[in-house]
Parts: structure tokens; sequence; C-alpha cells
């Protein structure tokens, strides 16, 4: 099932295995367990400590097709439920090392913490091989289940392969994650959010180390491009320098394909934000995930140093702050969308279509990712209907090209929407009226896409930061803000044309800013104990 490159690569890091494993399968007659038993026996091929047995039990529970991949003589594994390729096989290749012996790439004390958990966490999760934010929860509740076998487990359900299971929980969003039965939580999350949510004290743990840090010189808040690059330049000149982020790479972990960044042809969103957290990292930038920035108190207000206040209680204290917080989905903001959120409304096509296999869907936007989310989900869904405020479609016109000529899909102009509705527990219908005014008509639909732009996620500087009328914070060509010190950079501010490659360069420029007013503006006084 593999092509060479891949065979190739995935015998190479065989080699790190320390310890014999082997994949324990649960087959039946169908074509997707026959595949699944090919992919083993080619993967069993590859080295001489891993052997694929299949498992003659009996149990109606077993998911079929499926696999536990064990550590031999020990309680060490990880469980796949379907065939984990696509996005997921990464998941694959590091669940085999690291069952096999080769140690995870985590943080001493985040590894100690997981294996001090003593309460019993059997962990399910639902992914789709599309999914850009599966394999970073896949591979963190792996992890967790490989360093405390004791108390935690974990298996990864291919939802495309059991859909019965889908549909009779109701999920409609991926990954979703169940915690010994209940719903845990959906979405991306790292394994510092996993933590905070199952070890009670974490959250405090982690503030209070953030609290005890000194003053850095510089203080970035937001890890996406604009964030790294700045990062990057100003360690390289020296500086001690931190980045505040939610997760690392921002809007990238969203972003499928990239393929107008200079000098790289092609690559994946998540895959760019590991690299650039890779590249920060290198030149020892105090990296803090899992903190949201909440308020920002100015030096000119404390005589001293800017303090960034987190949502967590911590504060930071730094000479200079770059506020790179980069921008989120925009809502449609009507009745039932919050409500039905991950019931049916959703805002990633590629990580949520296949849940949809066969479906009427609508997706609202008419603009360029609104119609390419509307292509590639036409070759998904039953029918796809786009609508479109404006009286006009504003994507390209070669995408409007591609959309026409596919029979599964419609457009509806003009049309506000003014309401989802549902059953309580999934979306059954979109309610759309004329934009100028006119009857309401309901649209029978199983899903809601939304793609109608970004909104700054700088409502937490207004009234200390100068914003503009679309709440993004107002730089100069240096990117400069209203307070000595202060500097923005990305799709938080009123930098012309969101792009990743302008956010980079906006970021290097605000990081040589705030060199500049480092080396022209005295330090404060040591702060006394």
């Amino acid at each position: 099932m593999l092509d060479a490159t891949l065979t190739d690569q995935l015998r190479s890091y065989l080699t790190n295995l320390r310890h014999p494993i082997a994949l324990v399968s649960a087959l039946d007659d169908s074509p997707k367990s026959h595949e699944l038993a090919d992919l083993l026996d080619e993967i069993a091929g590859l080295s001489d400590l891993v052997t694929h047995e299949r498992s003659d039990a009996a149990d109606a529970a077993t998911r079929r097709p499926s696999f536990r991949i064990v550590r031999t003589g020990t309680n060490v594994e990880v469980t796949f439920a379907g065939i984990p390729l696509g996005h997921e096989f990464t998941s694959l290749v590091l669940a085999l090392l690291h069952v096999g012996g080769h140690p995870p790439k985590v943080d001493d004390e985040i590894a100690e913490q997981v294996r001090g958990l003593r309460k019993p966490l059997h962990f399910e999760t639902y992914m789709s091989l599309s999914c850009q934010n599966c394999p970073d929860v896949v591979q963190a509740l792996n992890i967790m289940s490989v360093l405390n076998p004791e108390h935690i487990s974990h298996v990864a359900i291919e939802g495309g392969v059991f859909q019965d299971e889908v549909a009779e929980r109701g999920i409609q969003a991926v990954p979703t994650v169940y915690l010994n039965g209940d719903v845990f939580g959906q979405g991306r999350m790292s394994l510092a959010d996993i933590l905070g949510k199952v070890d009670e004290g974490a959250d405090a743990k982690a503030a209070a180390k953030v609290d005890a840090m000194e003053p850095f010189e510089v203080l970035v808040i937001g890890g996406g491009p604009a964030g790294a690059s700045a990062a990057i330049y100003t360690a390289r000149k020296g500086i001690r320098t931190a980045v505040v982020a939610e997760r690392f790479g921002g809007q990238l972990n969203d972003t499928v394909g990239i393929e107008n960044y200079p000098s790289v042809r092609h690559t994946e969103g998540p895959r760019m934000a590991a690299d650039l957290e890779a590249h920060v990292r290198e030149y020892g930038v105090e990296v803090i995930i899992g903190q949201r920035a909440a308020a920002l108190v100015p030096a000119t207000q404390t005589g001293g140093y800017h303090t960034v206040t987190l949502a967590s209680g911590a504060s930071l204290q730094a000479r200079t702050v770059i506020v790179a917080t980069g921008a989120r989905w925009r809502t449609m903001g009507c009745e039932g969308e919050e409500a039905y959120r991950n019931k049916g409304v959703t805002f990633c096509p590629h990580c949520d279509g296949p849940l949809f296999k066969g479906k009427r869907v609508a997706v609202i936007g008419g603009g360029n990712s609104g119609v390419e989310a509307a292509i590639d989900l036409a070759g998904i869904v039953g029918h796809v209907t786009v609508v479109e405020f404006l009286d006009e479609m504003r994507a390209d016109q070669v995408l409007q090209d591609k959309l026409t000529s596919l029979p599964n899909t419609s457009v509806e102009l003009g049309r506000r929407t003014t309401a989802v509705i549902g059953d309580g527990t999934k979306v059954t219908g979109l309610v759309c009226e004329p934009r100028e005014g006119g009857e309401a008509v309901t649209m029978d639909l199983d899903g809601v896409f939304v793609q109608i732009g970004l909104l700054p996620n700088a409502e937490w500087v207004k009234g200390v930061l100068d914003v503009s009328a679309r709440g993004e914070i107002v730089i100069d060509g240096r990117g400069a803000t209203n307070i000595p010190g202060v500097f923005a950079a990305g799709d938080c501010t009123t930098v012309p044309y969101k792009q990743i490659t302008i956010a980079s360069g906006s970021g290097a420029t605000a990081a040589l800013s705030a060199f500049d007013h480092l080396i022209r503006t005295p330090a404060p006084a040591p702060v006394s104990a």
C-alpha cells in the first residue's frame, strides 16, 4: 500500500526501535480489513523487531478493522481503528517508534506530569484522514498512553470507516475526543491542553511558573508567521526573547496547502508551523504555549516594564512587546449558530467534510475561500449550496467557472442568513431571506460551512492601543503602535493583504524596530526584591 518513497522512509525510521513490537490486528472479511492486513504485513516486513499477529478473539465489542501496537511482554500499547494513512500516517509512524522505545519529544516536566496521573483515563478520538487538526490530538493522547500505560489508554478511530458510531454519537466535527465514555473535547488540543483538563492544579502550576520569570527584553504575543519571524530576528540579535501563544502556528494549523511562499514550492500548514517552532527554539527563545494574553499595561503606567496579563492570571514583563495575535474565523452571528457549532456548523471543509458524505450542506460566503470549500465538498457531499450576501460572487472567475461546472452545486445570491435550525443534537436546516427584505426560506441541510473571512484577535488591547474601525491594531511603516516600545505585526494589524509572506515580513519589521527602540532607550531600574 505504501509507495517506494514512504517504504524507504519507514524502513529508516524503524531502525530507531529499541524493543520488539507486535501489530495485533482484529479483522473481518471487509475490503478495509484486507487493506489493513496488507499494510500491517508490509510494515512487519521492514524490521526484524516488528511482527504482525492476527487476533482470533471473537469479542463483539472489538472494532474491525483495527489493530494494537504492543511492546512485546508489556502493557505499553496504542490502538488504531481503521487505516491511519493520509494525515494520520505520521501518527502511525510515531506510535510505532514510541511503543518501540524511541523516546517522545516531550518536555521532561510534562512527561513527569503525565506519569504522575493516577486515575483511569480511557480516551477515544474520532478523526478523519483529511483533517489537519486531528494528528496533534491523536499523537498527544498516544504519547500519554505510552508514558503511563497503567492508567491511560487511547484508541484513534477513523470516522469514515466507523460511520455507524459517528451517527450514533452524533459526531459532526473532528477531532472529537471521548474520555471514559463522555465527550471530552473537540478541535485541536495540545498535550498541555489535555493535561490542563485532566490534571487538577495543572493550570495553577503553569501560571506560577510563568509568574516567576524575569522580565524579557522582547515579549512576542502570538506564535504564527509574524510572531515566529519577530522572535527569530530578535533572538539572532542576542536579545532575551519570549513567545507566548495559545498554539504555535496560529492559522497555519488550519491551512491545507501552501504553494505561494517563496522558495517553498509546496508545504502544508501544520508542517510549516512545526518548522517555525523548531526554528524559534533553536535560538533559545522562551516558548510559552497554552497561554492567552488578556490585558496590556504599558510601561508609562507601571513606571518600568510593559506588563502583559494572561487569562490564567499570570503576568509577564518586558522592555518591548510585539503583538502578533493574528486573526480568527468570522462568524455569522445568527440565531442557532453557536448552539450548533461542531454539531453541523463548522469552519473547516477539509477536516469535517468526510463526515457529511452524501448529505446536503451549505457554504456561507462567495469569496475565494467559500467557493474553494464548495468545490472540495462537491466531491464528497450529496449537494452543496453557496449562500452569498451580495448580489454577485466575489471569488476569482476561474473558481466560479469550476463551481458552476459541477452537477451537485447551486448558488444563492443576495441572501442573508438569519438562523441555523436543528433538532437539538444536529443541524437540520438554514433560514435565509433576501438581503433587501422579503419572505424567508428554509433550506433542509445537514451541515453549514462558514467561510466569510477573518476577525483580528485584538480585542484585548482596545483602549490601550489605537485600533481601526475593523478592530485592527493601527501601526506605522515600522510596525510601531501609539505606545512607545509596543509594536504589532501580521493579521491583527492594519497591514493590507493577509498573507503568510506579508505576516512574516511584518514580524521582521517589528523586531528590527523593537531592537532599535532597545538600543536607544535606557533600561528600567532593576525590580527590587
